[in-house]
């Protein structure tokens, strides 16, 4: 997970930074657990993907 995503955000970095995130993201979900905390972390990953591909107009 990254610590702060802001409008500064470079995109020259979207690549490696997506990587990262999705694999975070996977190996949360492949958990099977659903706990309030879990389900946070997941909710923040997604997020933060969200956030880089909109930022950087990236479409998938």
């Amino acid at each position: 997970m990254l610590d702060n995503l802001e409008s500064s955000y470079d995109c020259s970095r979207a690549g490696d930074d997506l990587h990262q995130l999705k694999e975070e993201l996977a190996s949360l979900r492949g958990l099977g657990r659903e706990d309030q905390e879990t389900q946070e972390q997941i909710n923040r990953l997604e997020n933060q993907i969200a956030f880089i591909m909109n930022k950087c107009d990236i479409n998938h």
